[in-house]
């Protein structure tokens, strides 16, 4: 525990690309394989599930360190962070444990779920006195989920690379599915990632292959001659909405990989009955989404979150929610790896290989130039679609998002977006901790008569009166922290300070003052929310310092955006 603890604080401490690889490399190199193991998975971005409630963690904090629920809260408040507020809080402890990461993780830690919180409070207090401040910095974030450090998975690739004296392409193969929660890093796991394997080895179990990652276009359409070259050297097809995933056939089975490096096959039992009918080394990439026997396009991305994190999958779900899997590359076929072919290769391979099975395949789209599939790019709402994915002809597939083998752009339709109101605050966490970044807004549940009914309803709310009585009220719809600059934020922050009405813990209550636009990639209706609304990825696109709040949106407006019955596409290859 002592030296990834130390590992931890060079990293954290380092902004050097090279620093980090070497300081993780010289730690590989010297821990044993059991540590190395938990080391790599919690870098490469493992995340085990909180085997100690929050509450557990603050209460025992407080009673070990003598201090009242209300001073923790205030200084969590100052610092940002859980982990080191209780860090800085506990007396200081002995720091003389010498037991291995490994030992830390499967013998104290892990076996606390579930436990009464009596037992883990008692336990927490074992583990805090043998710790030094920086150990139980790192300890409270491995209890309580949260543990992040500023390195990329391909970063630990690299320092793998190093150590093994392998290409770190072959690391990054060898990764995925290593930090996926359903199996335990182990000795004989990492010593599999650095040490030669078979090609047939790794063929036995379903390990997929690095995912390929497009850009986002950011070019107008006139540059786009200039920046991409002719349409004719790319291959256009929909970019659906759901779930990227990998297919893998191989000895008899079926795995399906999300891009998260998630093993989800038993989570969709039916996409995999069209895939079991691939030849084994059948490795294809693709999309998951809800598709109903007959649509002529996919359901929206609401559909397919009712399958998720589902412990039971009735033949009702399935039925209400088919899923399938929608493929758009080949990546290795009869056994043979694929990636280094040309992209225009692999689809024909592609378009072969799926003739005569069942497996969707995805539509590419045909048209005489850029301004022609512009034209087309406009309807891709109403076709239940993100946009385009552009893949040039003679692209490989490469690894991670990278220009560096072949070249994929997403052209995104632009978000959708509402006007809201301002109506609460709270800090962010880390650098943020003292500025107030993370808002509610909210709209109108109908349209204002007049801006002075508008201001009747603000002003009972800085009166702490219920304002539900005028028959216009502001509904909380959605919140957001992202899209603002360092600077806005400070503004915005001042603000909220001046008009704060009241404080429910860390989260102020403003009074309405301010009107944000709000970008979004999807709507739908919601029980679960007060508005009866749910806004997917929301987040502001800027302050409209221009806009009167009674020109503020309303949830009709809202609703407008829905798009429950979609025209059909027109035929497509």
């Amino acid at each position: 525990m002592k030296a990834f603890a130390a590992l931890y604080g060079e990293l954290d401490a380092s902004t050097s690309t090279a620093r980090k690889v070497e300081a993780m490399r010289r730690y590989f190199e010297r821990t044993p394989a059991a540590d190395a193991a938990w080391a790599a998975y919690f870098l490469a971005g493992g995340k085990p599930r909180r085997v100690v409630s929050t509450m557990v963690l603050r209460r025992t904090a407080c009673d070990l360190a003598g201090v009242a629920d209300w001073l923790f809260e205030a200084c969590y408040q100052a610092v940002g962070d859980l982990a080191e507020t209780i860090a800085h809080v506990l007396p200081a402890g002995s720091g003389n444990d010498e037991a291995g990461l490994a030992e830390w993780v499967e013998q104290r830690v892990l076996p606390l779920r579930g436990e009464a919180p009596e037992r883990q409070a008692e336990a927490l207090r074992a583990m805090w006195t043998v710790l030094d401040g920086r150990g139980r910095f790192l300890l409270v974030k491995l209890i309580g989920g949260g543990f992040r450090v500023g390195v990329s998975k391909l970063l630990v690739q690299r320092a793998l690379a190093e150590v093994a004296g392998l290409d770190a392409q072959r690391v990054a193969q060898r990764m995925m599915g290593y930090t996926d929660a359903h199996e335990a890093p182990t000795a004989a796991r990492f010593a599999a990632l650095i040490a030669p394997v078979t090609w047939q080895a790794a063929a036995e179990c379903g390990q997929p292959y690095p995912f390929f990652l497009a850009h986002a276009i950011d070019a107008p359409l006139a540059d786009f001659d200039v920046r991409l070259g002719p349409c004719s050297d790319w291959l256009v097809e929909w970019k659906y909405d759901g779930i990227r995933a990998q297919a893998v056939k191989r000895a008899g089975r079926v795995w399906l990989w999300s891009r998260g490096e998630e093993l989800v096959s038993e989570a969709f039992p039916d996409a995999i009955a069209p895939l079991a009918a691939l030849p084994d080394g059948t490795v294809l990439d693709g999309e998951l989404l809800v598709w109903h026997e007959g649509a002529t396009q996919p359901a929206p991305f609401a559909q397919l979150q009712k399958r998720l994190n589902r412990k039971v999958r009735g033949t009702k779900l399935l039925s209400e929610a088919p899923v399938c899997f929608v493929a758009f590359d080949l990546l290795e076929d009869d056994g043979t790896d694929l990636r280094a072919w040309p992209q225009h290769e692999r689809r024909v391979r592609l378009e072969m290989r799926l003739r005569c099975t069942t497996v969707r395949l995805s539509s590419r789209v045909e048209a005489a130039d850029w301004t022609a599939y512009a034209a087309l790019h406009e309807r891709s709402r109403s076709r239940g679609v993100e946009g385009f994915m552009l893949k040039h002809r003679l692209s490989a597939y490469g690894a991670g998002r990278t220009k560096a083998e072949g070249s994929w752009w997403k052209w995104k339709v632009e978000p959708m977006s509402a006007d809201g109101v301002l109506v609460y605050a709270q800090a962010g966490h880390g650098r943020r901790a003292s500025v107030y970044t993370d808002y509610t807004f909210a709209v109108w549940n109908r349209a204002p008569a007049s801006a002075e009914e508008a201001q009747a309803v603000i002003e009972a709310i800085a009166r702490g009166e219920p304002s539900n009585g005028l028959g216009l009220q502001l509904v909380p719809f959605a919140k957001a922290y992202s899209g603002l600059t360092d600077d806005e934020f400070k503004w915005v922050d001042r603000v909220i300070r001046a008009t704060t009405l009241e404080k429910f813990g860390p989260v102020r209550s403003v009074k309405p003052t301010l009107v944000f636009e709000l970008g979004f990639e999807g709507i739908g209706a919601s029980p679960r929310h007060k508005s009866g609304i749910a806004v997917r990825f929301p987040r502001m696109r800027r302050i409209r310092d221009d806009k009167p709040l009674h020109e503020a949106d309303t949830l009709d407006a809202l609703r407008a955006l829905f798009d429950n019955d979609p025209p059909s596409p027109p035929t497509q290859r």
